[in-house]
């Protein structure tokens, strides 16, 4: 035991002296560089940092001017033109990095893989699709997936997207179910609207083995029913999104009441809309519950739902729903006031009435199932600005 730790109190100074050493030769290799490297290239770093990419580009330029050799300056440079919008002078700058002779196999690829997203930045679809297609097998393989999946969504190459998700790499098949899932959802809307229902019947089955929560392939399976005059089946179809999502339930409320009405089974429509509102508070269910009972029972039972839920809930779109139905049942005489103050009223409720992306923020007064600003798949619950402010 004295003799094992003899050894190594010996040997921890060689190791100490091993690792100055290595130090030292690390330390005058990155000086040796530093100083090949022109000056205007860390000026340019400088501007970068002090985010000032007019100038940043204007030094990388003198800097490759002076040592046209240094490759990493030349992808600084495409990279910045790409951010700033400038991509023709990406593409050629990365294309000159392609073209060059001598570059070695791993940067050639990461300036094709460059070169692609410029062009996919540029819009020029057709010719990024080209440059990923010929990177998959590569190094650049995931990232290749990764840019063609966006060109073939951007395209509505729903079958191609779907194709693409699958080959995704096993780590991140998860993330691409809810997507792929949609992919069979966009081409089952297109197959309805054209009137190939077992088509649609088969994206929409596909869409449910790949995410069975997925509550728009639910949806389309009662719109499908419907038009085929299984009016039963598709009521069905609509209250299963109850146990998938509630949210969502605000999508196929007025359906099931339409449906409902047209069995004879108005009454029935209106209590389901009761029911719903009460377990699931939301504005567009109150706004079809309110509609219901305004239609099958008047102005005074509209009016006592309004009532009722607004002292549940308080929101300002709540409060212009009670003005609206204080309006049809109040005495001539008052009808006057209660519209001015409805409209004040409403005029402050247009900033809080959009629907808003979970994931990126964007709001909008039109649901969507993918968000136009960061593309991300039913980040887009069906819920009014103010309604995020209530829920826990």
């Amino acid at each position: 035991m004295i003799a094992i730790e003899l050894w190594w109190l010996l040997a921890l100074p060689v190791f100490f002296s091993l690792g100055w050493i290595a130090a030292r030769i690390d330390l005058k290799h990155l000086l040796r560089e530093s100083r090949a490297l022109p000056r205007s290239y860390f000026q340019g770093l400088n501007f970068l940092l002090n985010e000032q990419p007019d100038r940043a580009i204007e030094a990388f330029l003198e800097a490759a001017k002076v040592d046209p050799e240094t490759i990493e300056l030349h992808f600084a440079l495409g990279n910045l033109f790409r951010r700033r919008g400038e991509t023709d002078r990406a593409i050629r700058v990365h294309q000159n990095l392609v073209d060059r002779e001598g570059l070695g196999d791993d940067r050639r690829l990461h300036a094709l893989a460059e070169l692609g997203l410029d062009y996919l930045k540029a819009g020029l679809l057709d010719r990024a699709e080209e440059i990923f297609l010929r990177l998959r097998g590569t190094a650049r393989d995931e990232e290749a997936l990764k840019s063609l999946l966006e060109i073939y969504q951007q395209e509505k190459e729903w079958q191609k997207a779907i194709d693409i998700a699958e080959a995704m790499p096993d780590h991140a098949d998860h993330l691409w179910q809810k997507a792929i899932a949609e992919f069979h959802c966009e081409l089952a809307s297109s197959a309805i609207l054209h009137g190939r229902p077992a088509e649609a019947r088969a994206h929409l089955d596909a869409a449910l083995a790949a995410n069975r929560k997925c509550v728009r392939a639910t949806i389309l399976l009662g719109d499908l029913a419907q038009s085929e005059g299984r009016l039963d089946d598709a009521i069905e179809a609509w209250m299963r999104v109850e146990q998938q999502n509630p949210v969502y339930l605000s999508l196929v409320a007025e359906k099931l009441v339409a449906v409902l009405r047209q069995q004879g089974r108005a009454e029935h429509g209106g209590q389901l809309m009761r029911g719903y509102l009460e377990r699931h508070a939301s504005l567009d269910l109150l706004d079809v519950a309110f509609q219901s009972a305004l239609k099958e029972n008047g102005a005074e039972a509209a009016y006592r739902l309004v009532r009722d839920e607004l002292r549940r809930n308080q929101t300002l779109l709540g409060l212009d729903k009670l003005l609206e139905a204080q309006v049809l049942v109040a005495p001539p005489e008052r009808r006057a006031d209660l519209e001015l103050v409805k409209n004040l009223i409403h005029a402050h409720t247009r900033r809080v009435a959009r629907y808003r992306c979970d994931s990126c923020g964007f709001k909008a007064r039109q649901f969507h199932w993918r968000c136009p600003a960061c593309g991300g798949w039913e980040t887009y619950p069906p819920r009014r600005t103010e309604e995020f402010d209530l829920t826990p």
